[in-house]
């Protein structure tokens, strides 16, 4: 009797949870239909009817995309942005975090705690002064200058994250490392990097989300020639309200890269959230 009743209870949670995957996936099953569907028939009625008329369906709107010279060097402009700063940001926290954690030097713990401090300093605050010291060393407008920001502004809940993560690993590790010969540099490298790859792989990923969706340094930061996919959508918004047969497929293209990402990296992603739950 026990038996039948943990399989009703798990089929009770399995089905409460495809429930919820298929609501959290109707939007962006609604974004792709609306993606494969002709300016015309996306103003007589939703995607939705699509399921009873599939000869709406064609990839006529990706064709276009790919002629959109505005689009597609925004998109390209999105990961020039994303990639470094995603890169940058995990080895130079990676870095700092093993230094706070494991080595001693002046002044390590009041400058761990000015990072920490930096933490609640809103985003919102350093757009104009980093603005007018951009503008001084011609970065403003450029693809580097959004990136220094978003590095900047990623670094201090970045090194919080990993130098926490970091002082969990037993001592006796490291010190067993060191009497064998070991290098700070080759712990870090050997043993380090590969102990904290889950949370390492956790960072990236919330890095990689923030920066790839991010509108509102890039609105600031980026010029027309280096703007990413968010600007440039909401440009063409502007511009061109009923430009859905490219509105939908940019916007889509938007939306299933980090899906994907997310998707490629959930393994690691769980076992860095759950890495402090089994100690």
């Amino acid at each position: 009797m026990n038996a039948i009743r943990r399989g009703l209870g798990n089929a009770v949670v399995q089905a409460f949870l495809v429930v919820i995957g298929l609501v959290w996936m109707t939007p962006l099953a609604g974004l792709f239909l609306s993606s494969l569907r002709s300016a015309q028939d996306t103003a007589k009625g939703g995607w939705w009817t699509v399921l009873t008329s599939p000869g709406q369906l064609s990839f006529d709107n990706y064709a276009a995309l790919l002629k959109n010279s505005g689009m597609t060097q925004a998109f390209w402009n999105t990961v020039l942005i994303s990639v470094p700063t995603t890169a940058l940001v995990v080895v130079v926290a990676a870095l700092a975090g093993y230094a706070f954690a494991w080595l001693d030097f002046p002044g390590r713990d009041a400058i761990f705690l000015l990072v920490v401090a930096l933490l609640v300093v809103p985003v919102q605050i350093g757009l104009l002064p980093v603005a007018k010291l951009f503008g001084q060393l011609g970065l403003f407008g450029t693809i580097p200058g959004v990136v220094l920001f978003h590095v900047a502004y990623g670094l201090p809940f970045a090194v919080f994250l990993l130098r926490n993560y970091f002082a969990e690993i037993p001592k006796e590790m490291l010190e067993a490392a060191r009497m064998d010969g070991g290098s700070e540099w080759r712990i870090f490298t050997r043993l380090i990097l590969p102990v904290g790859r889950p949370a390492i792989a956790s960072l990236a990923i919330f890095q990689f989300l923030w920066v790839w969706n991010d509108m509102l340094v890039a609105l600031l930061f980026a010029d027309s020639s280096s703007q990413p996919l968010t600007v440039e959508l909401q440009s063409q918004i502007r511009q061109f309200g009923s430009n859905i047969d490219v509105l939908a497929p940019g916007a889509f293209l938007s939306l299933v890269v980090p899906v994907a990402v997310f998707f490629a990296f959930q393994r690691h992603f769980v076992q860095g959230v759950m890495a402090g739950s089994v100690k």
